[in-house]
């Protein structure tokens, strides 16, 4: 029986459950999750193997989180929706997600324009079904299935993993024939460092209210992985004085809050004890920065980590 493989591109408006989704089909923590919108800012790849299970063949699915879908008015908002638009780029298959409880408006009708232009294959994903009676679904896959032709249409909870086994076997049905992307024990493609740099900054989200979860980024300053302890400095980074009060709090007791259950988090993932120092910065208006925010993209970092090893070598054979 014949292997299958692809990848999948999951795409919706903010709060539809895309990360849910995907911490939920991988098995592991790799997206924050929070209910404040736009909280996903990255494409964020998740690796599912799929075992044969009768007529089903085995396969390999990259299911790609995006940001949600949404109106860009800075710098950091156009990159988002950048990443959202280069998940399409090359994918076998889209699924999109809909917060089923939400009446439908017009940013559902902005997502499934773009879906509709994508000219790829695409799921309709009715999630949070566990809030809603079945009656109320109907006359929503009704009106989804005039507006596109979908290869399937599956009601899904995320949050309580309804659905999710009838969806991998519908997702290994479409993909086509081709191989194992990457070995059978690997979860995601992303660096620790950033997996570490997102679960602060989810810390960051919950802790914190109105425009300053928005205002905030975190980068990774050092990181001295050790198999018993691991040694971490982030900064925190807002844009103006008066978060930055905010973000430290009196005493600094909100800057320990975050510290305290950031760790815990870093801990669960690394396997390691976790020494963790955070600083609080101010970078005026930085979402404006076409610089810093390219900065802030984890690929962006590798690049310039790889760059700084590369002239470090080199410096150690002219000095030998």
């Amino acid at each position: 029986m014949p292997f299958r493989s692809g990848f999948v591109s999951i795409i919706g408006r903010p709060n539809a459950g895309k990360s849910t989704l995907l911490n939920a089909l991988v098995g592991e923590k790799l997206a924050i999750v929070t209910r404040k919108p736009q909280t996903t800012r990255n494409r964020i790849q998740g690796i599912v193997n799929v075992e044969r299970k009768g007529k089903h063949p085995a396969g390999q699915i990259v299911l790609i989180d995006t940001p949600g879908v949404h109106k860009p008015i800075n710098t950091l908002n156009r990159r988002m929706m950048r990443e959202v638009y280069d998940a399409l780029e090359g994918c076998d298959l889209l699924l999109l997600i809909v917060d089923a409880k939400e009446k439908f408006g017009t940013g559902d009708k902005f997502v499934l324009d773009i879906v509709r232009k994508s000219s790829q294959k695409a799921f309709l994903l009715l999630n949070k079904i566990d809030t809603l009676e079945k009656q109320e679904l109907l006359p929503l896959i009704a009106k989804y299935k005039e507006l596109h032709d979908f290869v399937e249409v599956i009601p899904i909870s995320a949050l309580k993993r309804d659905g999710l086994d009838q969806l991998l076997d519908a997702v290994i049905k479409v993909l086509p024939d081709g191989p194992r992307y990457f070995p059978k024990d690997q979860v995601t493609d992303q660096p620790e460092r950033f997996l570490v740099a997102e679960l602060i900054r989810e810390q960051v989200l919950l802790a914190t209210e109105q425009e300053v979860p928005y205002a905030t980024t975190v980068l990774i300053d050092r990181y001295d992985a050790g198999p018993r302890l691991t040694g971490i400095a982030a900064t925190i980074y807002c844009e103006r004085d008066g978060q930055k009060a905010i973000l430290i709090g009196k005493r600094g007791e909100t800057l320990k809050k975050i510290g305290t259950a950031a760790r815990l988090q870093v801990e669960r993932l690394l396997n390691t004890k976790v020494f963790l120092e955070l600083f609080v910065k101010v970078r005026a208006n930085w979402r404006d920065s076409r610089q810093f925010v390219e900065e802030t993209d984890w690929r962006a970092q590798l690049e310039r980590m790889a760059a700084a090893e590369q002239d470090y070598a080199i410096d150690e054979d002219l000095e030998s």
